[in-house]
């Protein structure tokens, strides 16, 4: 099953529901080049990596697959949006300051995709990639949330990729002299509507509706609204971010 065609569905949702990464995130990011001409994002989906590199870099070059969610992406002067598959792209050769990859380097091959970052990183460059694992709200709203990744969800519907992301990337293949990071986390405030739209942008989801032809939250809905009381009423929801870095050298 080719899970990535999921994405290229509905890309303003991601675009409204899926959580932003904090601005410290990119600060520290920044610390680490020397220069800050070129950074490259790829596999950018809607450009929210991106929109944040661009505060602090000259050019973004931001790279997807999907031309949909490059469609949707924000038009900012200083980001480049191509079209291009991640293990090959027309980056010229040791030219990229940074290269980040958020919450999509699970879904990369990763022999080609590495020689494509030794190919195009400057010497000494930072090649950063993260991923966010299932968030968190309250001791009676999280177990309702996990049932369905787990119990409805499951090995079924979530593609076999997803493994690297439970397993925090630390089993990621990584061929670069490693940087140890400090720790970080995405806080967002979310009313009941946004989180069902969060959820709704889960790959597994997707293709649950696909299979079945129903929407497998719906089997959560009304135990979870009971649970969370004033749809208005925002909740803090947190994600533990897992970073992985590295020079190359």
């Amino acid at each position: 099953m080719n899970y990535i065609r999921h994405f290229a569905k509905n890309s303003e949702q991601y675009k409204l529901y899926r959580p932003n990464y904090p601005e410290e995130l990119f600060t520290y990011l920044e610390s680490l080049v020397v220069d800050k001409h070129l950074a490259w994002d790829c596999g950018t989906g809607n450009g929210q990596a991106a929109v944040s590199l661009a505060k602090r870099f000259d050019v973004v070059i931001a790279s997807d697959i999907n031309v949909e969610q490059l469609n949707a992406a924000p038009k900012v002067d200083a980001i480049h949006y191509h079209c291009w598959p991640a293990e090959k792209t027309e980056l010229e050769d040791q030219s990229v300051d940074l290269i980040t990859i958020a919450q999509a380097l699970h879904w990369f091959k990763f022999d080609s995709f590495y020689q494509e970052v030794k190919r195009v990183a400057k010497q000494g460059g930072i090649v950063a990639a993260w991923c966010y694992s299932l968030g968190n709200i309250s001791s009676t709203i999280d177990p309702i949330i996990r049932r369905l990744y787990v119990n409805i969800l499951g090995d079924k519907y979530w593609p076999p990729e997803r493994k690297y992301v439970e397993e925090e990337y630390c089993t990621i293949p990584f061929p670069f002299q490693r940087i140890s990071p400090p720790s970080f986390v995405i806080n967002q405030n979310l009313n009941f509507n946004q989180l069902i739209g969060y959820l709704g942008t889960w790959s597994a989801v997707k293709e649950y509706e696909k299979q079945k032809e129903q929407n497998p939250i719906n089997r959560i809905l009304p135990e979870l609204q009971s649970v969370w009381g004033d749809p208005l009423q925002p909740r803090l929801m947190v994600w533990p971010l897992h970073l992985i870095i590295g020079r190359v050298i």
